[in-house]
C-alpha cells in the first residue's frame, strides 16, 4: 500500500511511532482487504489532521485514557473503528465533543500492541466509507452508527480517467523524486480502487482536500478531483521555479 502522509495531532506521536512520515519509501500492494460485516454502531476516533481511506493503511499511537479505553472496547467486539476528520475550532471543545465532519471511513484493527503504561500501537485497515450518526452513550469516547457507502461492484474507471491519473501522478511523484513509484503506478495489477484510495492518502494534500476527495459521489468522480489537485499542486511547483 501507499503509506500515509499524516501531520502530527494530538494522537500522533512521531517519536513513538516514526513510520508516521511521508518522507518514508513508499509502495503499493494489489491485494484489495476482505471483505467483513460492519457492526451498525462503532466507536469514533476523531482527529484533526488524518482523513482515512477504504484499502489504505493507518499506523496509530493511542495514549489518551478514553482512546485507551475504546481500544480495549473495540478490540473484543467487532475491531472496528470509525475515522472521522475535526472541523475547524476543534481546539476550544477539545474535551468535550468538537463537530465532526459527518463523512469518514471505517477501519479494522488488523495489529494491536499494548504497551506496559497502557498506551498502543495498532494499525487500521481501511474498509468502507460511511456516514456517522453519532449516539448518545455513556462511555468517554464518541460512537456513531453508520451508513455504509457501498460502492457499485463494477466501479471502475474509464481508460482515459486512469491514464490521466496515472500520468499527473507519476509527474508529480518526479517532481518530488520519488521515481520508483512511477512504474508502480502504471501497473496492471492495481485496482482503480487500490490506485485512487491510495493516492488519495499517501500524496501530501491538506486534510481538507483530503476530505473533498473522501466525499466524493463515486470513484470516478474522485479520480477527476484527485487529477485536479495533483494540477494545481504541479502549477505551484512550477511557479516557485
Amino acid at each position: 500500500m501507499l503509506s500515509i502522509s499524516i501531520s502530527s495531532g494530538p494522537h500522533v506521536d512521531f517519536q513513538e511511532n516514526p513510520r508516521l512520515s511521508y518522507l518514508m519509501s513508499l509502495h503499493f500492494s494489489s491485494e484489495e482487504p476482505e471483505a467483513i460485516p460492519l457492526p451498525d454502531i462503532v466507536p469514533i476516533f476523531p482527529l484533526p489532521t488524518v482523513v482515512f481511506f477504504p484499502q489504505t493503511y493507518l499506523p496509530l499511537h493511542i495514549f489518551e485514557p478514553r482512546y485507551r479505553e475504546m481500544i480495549q472496547a473495540a478490540s473484543s467486539h467487532g475491531q472496528c473503528i470509525g475515522m472521522a476528520l475535526l472541523k475547524d475550532g476543534w481546539e476550544d471543545h477539545y474535551e468535550e465533543e468538537p463537530p465532526i465532519y459527518s463523512i469518514g471511513c471505517v477501519g479494522r484493527i488488523i495489529s494491536s500492541h499494548k504497551l506496559s503504561d497502557g498506551r498502543y500501537n495498532i494499525v487500521l485497515q481501511g474498509l468502507q466509507r460511511c456516514t456517522f450518526q453519532e449516539q448518545t452513550v455513556m462511555t468517554n469516547y464518541r460512537q456513531a452508527r453508520i451508513t455504509p457507502h457501498i460502492p457499485d461492484a463494477s466501479t471502475s474507471l474509464t481508460s482515459e480517467i486512469r491514464r490521466h491519473l496515472e500520468q499527473t501522478a507519476q509527474e508529480y511523484l518526479t517532481s518530488k523524486k520519488a521515481n520508483e513509484l512511477c512504474e508502480v503506478i502504471g501497473s496492471a495489477t492495481l485496482t482503480d480502487l487500490i490506485l485512487v484510495h491510495n493516492l488519495s492518502a499517501g500524496l501530501d494534500l491538506s486534510p481538507l482536500e483530503k476530505q473533498f476527495l473522501l466525499e466524493s459521489d463515486d470513484l470516478s468522480q474522485q479520480a477527476r478531483r484527485l487529477i485536479d489537485l495533483i494540477r494545481f499542486k504541479l502549477a505551484d511547483l512550477q511557479t516557485q521555479g
